[in-house]
């Protein structure tokens, strides 16, 4: 019961409402043991000694129990539904919490639906386990002891027999409860498979209407879905064994009340009154019996899920704070840019093989350095460096001397900013996509952004400009304009350190060399290291820096390496790169040039 047991912190909290839910749950459902004890007395007095006045003082008694059941229960939905909501709030957003500090490699060695499934399914089987589960769990056996007392005081031999009938109970409960747990683990796991295979699915629909695989894509689907309901009747086939045990045992428990009873009643030791008292007793229990195998299924299922929640949240933090904290007040104010990799080493965790070796690298304050590589070289991995995104396993990554796991993380990533060859939008508006670079700003500074990047013409033809949402994932635009809007996101906020992993690989050459240049000119402060693949992004920096194998081989300017790196000249194709640069050079003067003439005329 470990895992639900560290939930205790959240419930001691409100512990006092939660006892009082627990309370009313023992008095709806243990204040029916009374009845029986009330017919019994009317059998054996008033009806027996045909005393008619006798019977309205216990008639209304059962009326009164009756209304005190119905208040009890009103009472327990009321106080526990805002309590266990708030808890669910609370358990979900530690399990968002967690994911939004954890590195991205631990992320991607995750499936998508096991973390979908865990928020939502999981927590809301918690949610159910403690506002419904628990009481109910807690209050059941109480209810059966209570009611064996109440039978061992009318007729101890009638006690004997409730508790002869536990034995069989408590080992059916123990053969169940092992082979329902591991049902129900693998039973939600599955649950998680199926959730990321539908996410797959919609995501990739482009690609398997294109090639024709939504067969496929349907086969896979229904393969997953045949081992849940496999998993599912394992689950119905345990449950049904043992609801049939429990109901088969207070059935003869109760018929050996009324035969031992009957005897009774004939040999003069006990009273008819007595006799239909035990029986209706075993009747009201029967109830709390059968629903042992409910609450354990139910209670299984949520160890399940407890256990599948901790997974997460026990995922350590492996990018925090120097003191293990996260700080949320960032200043970046005092940073001058300058940025060096000394000695770094990196692996991935499912692997000794080194991404990059030995590697250094100083880009001065206001430089842009082009990173240029083969595909596997390392260009992403040191791109991820920087914000923190990826922790160095060797060497260290410093801005302006300090190594940045020496600074608050959230200092650290509103001093770098980031775009990736792979936009991310969100299902929002393109205002507020955009603006997420630097919160708070007005439209003003979100049209200068966007003019930067290009994008300004195309947002003002969306329907409704700044404010048109963009679909999930941005997937309404073209893959050049979400390039765009997520560079705009950017550079919005003007960093200190822009990191741009092939930002524009979706536009044209021209689109390409206006953006860069309006990135010179609007922020030439900012110290620009860009994950280049063309000879024309290359050109433009101030100096590039060829990446082989997770190492540093040749450094110069676009020129220089044409000159002196084979390396360099087979990966921007020198012979084609010759006259690409003459013609790109060409095209570049006269861009430059009208854009002088249509200044000098504004």
């Amino acid at each position: 019961m470990r895992p639900l047991l560290r939930f205790w912190p959240d419930l001691r909290s409100r512990i006092g409402v939660y006892i009082a839910v627990l309370a009313l749950t023992l008095l709806a459902n243990g204040i029916q043991l009374v009845i029986p004890l009330i017919t019994g007395h009317i059998i054996d007095g008033p009806i027996a000694h045909r005393d008619l006045p006798g019977l309205w003082l216990p008639v209304f008694g059962v009326l009164l129990i009756g209304i005190a059941e119905a208040v009890a229960l009103w009472g327990r939905r009321l106080l526990v539904a805002p309590v266990v909501a708030q808890w669910e709030i609370t358990w979900r957003s530690r399990l968002f919490d967690r994911l939004q500090y954890t590195s991205v490699a631990i992320h991607d060695s995750w499936e998508s639906g096991q973390l979908l499934s865990r928020a939502i399914n999981d927590l809301s089987q918690l949610r159910r386990f403690f506002a419904f589960g628990i009481p109910f769990l807690v209050v059941t056996p109480l209810v059966i002891i209570i009611g064996t007392i109440i039978l061992t005081v009318l007729q101890p031999v009638f006690g004997l027999i409730m508790l002869i009938m536990a034995v069989p109970t408590i080992a059916t409960v123990t053969v169940f409860e092992k082979r329902y747990r591991e049902a129900s683990r693998r039973s939600q796991d599955t649950v998680g498979e199926i959730t990321t295979e539908v996410e797959e699915s919609i995501q990739g629909i482009r690609i398997l209407k294109s090639f024709g695989r939504s067969p496929w894509a349907a086969q896979r689907f229904s393969l997953m879905s045949r081992k849940f309901q496999g998993l599912e009747v394992r689950k119905a086939k345990l449950d049904s064994w043992f609801w049939s045990v429990l109901i088969l045992l207070p059935t003869l428990a109760q018929a050996a009340i009324v035969g031992v009873g009957t005897w009774g009643v004939v040999q003069g030791w006990t009273s008819i009154g007595t006799v239909v008292a035990a029986v209706t007793i075993s009747m009201v229990m029967r109830m709390p019996i059968e629903m042992l195998g409910f609450l354990l299924a139910d209670a299984l299922m949520a160890l399940t899920a407890a256990a599948r929640y901790w997974e997460v949240i026990d995922i350590r933090h492996d990018i925090t704070d120097a003191d293990g904290r996260i700080e949320d007040a960032p200043d970046v104010g005092r940073y001058r840019g300058e940025l060096d990799f000394e000695d770094v080493d990196f692996h991935f965790a499912d692997t000794d093989r080194d991404t990059l070796k030995n590697l250094n690298l100083h880009i001065d304050p206001g430089q842009t350095l082009a990173i240029v590589g083969a595909t596997g070289s390392g260009k992403t991995t040191l791109a991820s460096l920087v914000p923190r995104l990826q922790d160095v396993t060797g060497g260290s990554v410093r801005v302006d001397g300090t190594d940045i796991r020496k600074l608050p993380v959230n200092e650290v990533r509103n001093l770098v900013s980031v775009s990736f060859e792979d936009p991310i939008l969100f299902s929002t508006s393109v205002a507020e996509n955009v603006s997420m670079g630097a919160p708070g700003v007005d439209d003003d500074a979100i049209w200068r952004a966007l003019e930067i990047t290009a994008a300004k013409d195309f947002v003002e033809r969306l329907p409704e400009g700044l404010d048109t949402q963009v679909g999930e994932q941005g997937l309404s635009l073209s893959g050049g304009q979400r390039q765009r809007l997520a560079l705009a996101r950017a550079v919005i906020g003007a960093p200190r350190i822009l990191v741009l992993d092939d930002p524009l690989s979706a536009v044209d050459v021209d689109t390409e060399d206006r953006v860069q240049r309006a990135l010179r000119e609007i922020l030439p402060d900012s110290t620009t290291l860009i994950i280049a693949h063309r000879p024309s992004t290359s050109a433009l920096a101030d100096a590039v820096a060829v990446l082989d194998e997770g190492r540093i081989v040749a450094l110069g300017t676009h020129d220089e390496l044409l000159g002196s790196s084979p390396l360099y000249r087979e990966l921007m194709g020198a012979a084609a790169t010759a006259g690409h640069s003459s013609s790109e050079h060409s095209a570049s003067e006269h861009f430059s040039a009208r854009h002088t003439s249509e200044g000098g005329a504004l």
